[in-house]
């Protein structure tokens, strides 16, 4: 599902990515941890273009994003960006906008579809994530555990074949964090492939079905944590 190979990622004289390669298969959750400045963050962030990078390949269900070095024509970044949802550590819902319109955002403006069938398949996220209750409800009315279930239905309601979550704990007091590895597992369940950044270990084991470390700007070969281990 993703193929990152040999990635080059500099802010100006600081070189973040330093060849980093990384395999997501089909239907699997991997996590990367690692230390801050590791260049976790900068990772993911080049994984769904919004950081531009130097060298290296990132390949999304089959298509090039880039392609030693070479990135694809704005027409195909675009359709290939479709294929990917990113989850925010801090939520980034619409404030002014009730849970329902939040998730029927993108598919009207993005995808064309009509805001009945916007809306009908926003409260079938809902109902799986078990916020069909709040669907009238505005962004502050919602704990933070809500939020994030909101922010990955958002995500979801677009489609992607790989959703991407940075730190998606970060912000939550730690007595919710069992309700996003809930919503992650179940998420797993339906076959979605899955790319997420945390420096939670404990949540990482809860989800993961490969942990992988950061260090430097590369990422380790050498697995720490696979349930098949």
């Amino acid at each position: 599902m993703l193929k990152v190979t040999g990635l080059y990622k500099s802010f100006g004289k600081v070189e973040v990515l330093k060849g980093a390669s990384l395999e997501v298969k089909s239907g699997e959750i991997v996590v990367v941890v690692g230390a801050s400045g590791g260049g976790k963050t900068t990772l993911l962030r080049s994984i769904n273009y919004l950081e531009k990078c130097s060298a290296g390949s990132i390949e999304i269900a089959g298509e090039y994003l880039l392609k030693d070095g070479a990135y694809a024509s704005k027409e195909e970044i675009r359709s290939i960006r479709r294929n990917i949802g990113l989850v925010f550590q801090n939520f980034n819902l619409f404030p002014h906008k009730s849970v329902l319109d939040n998730l029927i955002e993108a598919p009207t403006r993005v995808l064309g579809q009509s805001k009945e069938e916007a809306t009908k398949q926003a409260m079938d996220i809902l109902s799986f994530l078990e916020l069909a209750d709040k669907a009238n409800s505005y962004p502050f009315e919602l704990s933070g555990g809500q939020k994030q279930r909101v922010a990955i239905g958002r995500a979801l309601a677009l489609k992607p074949k790989l959703m991407c979550f940075d730190e998606p704990t970060s912000a939550l007091d730690p007595t919710l964090t069992g309700e996003v590895a809930k919503v992650i597992r179940s998420l797993s369940t339906e076959g979605m492939s899955m790319l997420i950044i945390t420096h939670d270990m404990e949540f990482a084991k809860m989800v993961a079905d490969r942990i992988v470390s950061m260090e430097d700007g590369r990422v380790l070969e050498k697995h720490i944590y696979s349930k098949e281990a």
